[in-house]
């Protein structure tokens, strides 16, 4: 078998079970529907598609942004590998797409030109979708259609059925965290009678795959280590620099992912088996600094003090756990600091300009708590 074709199958392969994975974690999302249904029928899994194609669709024009950058350059880099996951274990279908860069980058500028084009395209592309799903709203009785259990309440339906008690019932009630963005679509875009509850933003496709797609974007922005943020610090700062601002929100960034997990009225007996496994956990996401073993054990024990300390002091203080295998795949794998160049030559003002401008992106998309 030829290398052109098994490229094609590799690639082809893994974007088509993507593709599958996605629309039925679509379907899902938006109507409720599983695949293992009695009833679960092939318009069903049409309906999937305007979240799947969306979001793929972003996560798409991300890769190739990085792609035909580097071609650019004549760095040879991979076709974007996407990463399908069972719907029904991670709903999104996907952790998204990369690609690999195996040819040598050898200036500051190249590695700023590669890690910002896709951010910048993909936002551009998730801008579209989101600036369309917003101007076409349905009508708000549309939500009765996804959860006829509502249409007794009438519109006033949310001062009623995500209490408590009706909770119980096996109403399912996710909420998002809107950034800035979604805040400013619904001020500036959106007609305020159609703007939908902040628990049922999943059952609107073009909305919910826009929002997941500036939450990944903002997560590729962190301005840590060879992350697409971390090479926009890298050409804005230079090589000591960014060590210092990486260093400090990565530490920021694992402590709210961290904050509150353990809490000082569990037993005694699980917090001495708790307690080791999430400084071990805080130790490894650490290795990504190069630190000696010594300091960085030391560095995983004060920032787990601080923060169950915290929790004592102020115990409805917590943080977002969902970030942790992000900030252990940062640390473990990534790492922190940016490799130097052998060309550090300063970036020219356009380029200053839309470095400034990705990490406004970045401030405008990233959400605390994206999904709770």
């Amino acid at each position: 078998m030829s290398t052109k074709i098994r490229t094609i199958l590799v690639h082809g392969g893994l974007f088509i079970v993507t593709l599958i994975t996605t629309t039925l974690g679509g379907e899902e999302w938006t109507f409720g529907k599983s695949v293992f249904g009695p009833d679960y029928s092939w318009s069903d899994f049409q309906n999937g598609l305007p979240y799947s194609v969306s979001f793929l669709g972003i996560l798409t024009v991300h890769e190739f942004g990085h792609y035909f950058t580097a071609m650019y350059y004549r760095i040879k880099a991979t076709l974007p590998y996407y990463i399908p996951l069972p719907w029904f274990i991670f709903p999104l279908g996907t952790m998204g797409a990369i690609i690999r860069i195996k040819g040598h980058v050898s200036s500051k500028q190249q590695h700023f030109d590669i890690g910002i084009a896709g951010p910048l395209a993909g936002f551009v592309v998730a801008i579209g979708i989101l600036w369309y799903g917003f101007t076409h709203l349905p009508p708000p009785e549309y939500i009765f259609q996804i959860h006829p259990e509502y249409a007794k309440y009438g519109l006033d339906y949310s001062n009623f059925v995500y209490r408590p008690e009706i909770m119980q019932k096996g109403v399912v009630d996710i909420s998002i965290g809107k950034n800035l963005i979604f805040r400013l679509f619904e001020t500036f875009v959106a007609d305020p009678a159609r703007i939908p509850n902040v628990h049922e933003v999943m059952h609107y496709p073009l909305l919910f795959a826009g929002f997941l797609s500036l939450v990944f974007t903002s997560i590729n922005l962190l301005p840590i280590g060879q992350l697409d943020g971390g090479h926009v610090l890298y050409g804005l700062a230079g090589h000591r620099l960014h060590r210092i601002i990486a260093t400090i929100i990565f530490f920021a960034f694992l402590f709210f992912a961290v904050m509150g997990l353990l809490s000082p009225a569990e037993p005694v007996g699980d917090l001495l088996w708790e307690i080791p496994l999430l400084i071990g956990f805080i130790y490894l996401s650490l290795t990504g600094l190069k630190w000696d073993r010594k300091n960085t054990l030391l560095a995983a024990v004060i920032l787990f003090t601080v923060q169950y300390l915290l929790k004592i002091f102020f115990p409805a203080l917590h943080g977002y756990s969902i970030w942790m295998p992000f900030a252990f795949i940062i640390g473990r794998f990534i790492g922190i600091p940016h490799p130097p160049s052998e060309i550090e030559d300063p970036l020219n003002l356009g380029r200053i300009i839309l470095g400034c401008l990705a990490l406004a992106i970045f401030v405008l998309c990233f959400t605390p708590n994206p999904i709770f």
